[in-house]
C-alpha cells in the first residue's frame, strides 16, 4: 500500500510538473540574413552571437519554447567567438539548430508568442527594419500585451513598428541602445556612415526617449518602459531576456 500510495504521488508531482512547464508560453527571437554591409571592403553585418545566445539560453533554461524569424529564412551570419553561456547553450540547448530553421514573416502567427527579443550586430539595420511583414508581427505581439527586448543595435531594428492606431510603437517610450556617441567613434561601420540609419537617430526621430550614457547611472543599466526593454551593450543582453520573463510572469 505505501509503494502504491508512493507512486501515486510520483505521477502527481510529475503531472503538476508538466503543467507547470506546459504553462510557460514561446517568445520569438528574430534575427537577421545580411552578411555584408554592401561596401567594397564588405565589412561585416551579421547578428552578435553575444547579443542572441545568452538570451536564448535564459528563455529556454526557464522553461519557454523559443522560435527564430529572419526576412529570407535562409543563412543567419554571426560575428563574435563563442564564449561562456554561448559556447554552452551552442553545445547543449540545440541554438544552432533552432537558428538554421528561422521561419519566415509569412509563416509566424504572433498570437502565439507572448514576447519577441531583437539582440544586435548591424545586420537587423539592414533587413529586419523594412521588413514590413516582421514589423508587423512585432506590433501585434506588442499590442496583444507582449513583451518586446532588444540590445545594441537590436532596438533600431523595431524603431520602425507602426502600431494599428499608426502610431509608431516606439512613441513617447524610454528606450536606450546603441548610441550615437559611440557608433561614431568606431571603425566597425566606418563611424557609421555605411549604416541606413544610426539607432539612436531613428528613434528619435520616430518619437522615443532615448537615453543616451549621461542618463543612465550605468551604460550596462538596462531601461523598462511600457512593456519595451532596452539595453545599449551586450554585457546586458541576458539581463533584458530575465526582466522579461519577470515582466511575463508578472501578468
Amino acid at each position: 500500500m505505501k509503494n502504491f500510495i508512493l507512486y501515486i504521488l510520483l505521477i502527481f508531482a510529475f503531472s503538476s510538473c508538466s503543467n507547470i512547464t506546459n504553462k510557460k508560453g514561446k517568445i520569438l527571437i528574430i534575427v537577421s540574413n545580411i552578411e555584408y554591409m554592401g561596401d567594397p571592403e564588405k565589412h561585416f553585418a551579421g547578428n552578435n552571437l553575444l547579443e542572441v545566445a545568452p538570451p536564448y539560453h535564459v528563455f529556454s533554461s526557464h522553461g519557454y519554447n523559443v522560435d527564430f524569424a529572419s526576412p529570407s529564412g535562409e543563412k543567419i551570419p554571426f560575428s563574435m567567438e563563442p564564449l561562456g553561456i554561448s559556447s554552452y547553450t551552442i553545445k547543449y540547448e540545440n541554438f544552432m539548430e533552432k537558428v538554421n530553421q528561422s521561419i519566415t514573416p509569412e509563416k509566424i502567427i504572433p498570437a502565439n508568442y507572448d514576447a519577441v527579443y531583437i539582440g544586435g550586430g548591424y545586420g537587423p539595420l539592414f533587413d529586419v527594419a523594412v521588413e514590413e511583414k516582421l514589423l508587423s508581427v512585432i506590433a501585434s505581439i506588442y499590442e496583444n500585451g507582449g513583451i518586446l527586448g532588444g540590445c545594441g543595435h537590436g532596438p533600431g531594428a523595431y524603431a520602425n513598428v507602426k502600431l494599428s492606431n499608426g502610431n509608431f510603437l516606439v512613441s513617447q517610450k524610454k528606450i536606450t541602445g546603441f548610441p550615437n556617441s559611440t557608433e561614431k567613434t568606431k571603425a566597425w561601420a566606418n563611424e557609421g556612415t555605411l549604416l541606413p540609419f544610426l539607432v539612436e537617430d531613428q528613434l528619435r526621430k520616430n518619437g522615443a526617449i532615448f537615453l543616451t550614457k549621461n542618463d543612465l547611472e550605468d551604460k550596462h543599466d538596462i531601461v523598462i518602459d511600457q512593456r519595451i526593454i532596452s539595453t545599449m551593450f551586450l554585457p546586458s543582453a541576458a539581463i533584458v531576456a530575465k526582466e522579461m520573463i519577470l515582466q511575463l510572469e508578472e501578468q
